[in-house]
């Protein structure tokens, strides 16, 4: 069984495991707070039957004689046990959750490590590096997804065959292994991925842009132009 399959199946198990903790936790506290009003009916009891011994004089007025009843003390001690279980359920619950995520860390570190090492072997070989469906990592459609405006076939057979030149601005590192005939887009290159957005210049030799490259949060409102093409357009009405 490989690490994902391991960490799948670890994963189906989790919702009912925390089920079951998220449910002892709501008996315990409907527990402590029965336990807790009445030790306060009891307390309140109490100290009226203290006052009004003080007051026949039944009682001496020593405050350091007067305690409560010992039902009410363990009453008290009681709830403490309880809230001390909830907590503990409370970090159970937490460390599990943190170690699946550790877990999940771990298999991405290794597959970022799978994913470098087949294609600094592809580039020594001169071979495509094996082919992985990552289309629901990349969050990308079909080839014709983006409006059916696609790259020319010519512009992504190039791209497969040069690294990109330019810089990614997000700062996102994308290791994901390329479909040679998957086309390529924006600034950096890339294959379509996440949030993009149109220049709306038909003749746009890019076409679409990832938000991050063109510094965008949110889809613009009205005609967006990329930076080559609004240049162009400004420099023919300055003629």
């Amino acid at each position: 069984m490989s690490f994902l399959e391991e960490f799948q199946a670890n994963l189906e198990s989790l919702p009912n495991i925390l089920q079951k903790k998220y449910a002892l936790l709501h008996d315990l506290d409907q527990s402590l707070q029965g336990l807790v009003k009445q030790n306060e009916q009891r307390c309140e009891q109490e100290i009226e039957d203290i006052k009004r011994g003080v007051k026949c004089g039944n009682i001496t007025p020593d405050t350091s004689l007067i305690r409560f009843s010992d039902e009410a003390l363990d009453e008290q001690k009681h709830s403490i046990r309880i809230a001390d279980e909830k907590v503990a359920l409370a970090v159970q619950a937490y460390d599990l959750v943190d170690t699946h995520i550790q877990q999940l860390d771990q298999y991405l570190k290794n597959f970022d490590e799978k994913l470098r090492h087949e294609r600094g072997t592809a580039a020594a070989t001169g071979l495509p590096a094996s082919s992985v469906d990552v289309n629901t990592k990349s969050g990308r459609g079909t080839e014709g997804g983006r409006g059916g405006r696609k790259k020319r076939n010519g512009q992504a057979a190039a791209a497969t065959t040069e690294a990109p030149t330019t810089a990614n601005p997000t700062g996102m590192e994308l290791e994901l292994p390329v479909d040679p005939n998957e086309p390529t887009y924006c600034l950096c290159n890339q294959v379509s991925y996440g949030e993009m957005v149109a220049c709306d210049n038909p003749n746009c030799k890019i076409e679409w842009f990832h938000f991050g490259c063109v510094g965008l949060k949110e889809q613009p409102k009205g005609k967006w132009y990329c930076s080559d093409c609004a240049g162009s357009k400004g420099r023919r009405k300055g003629r």
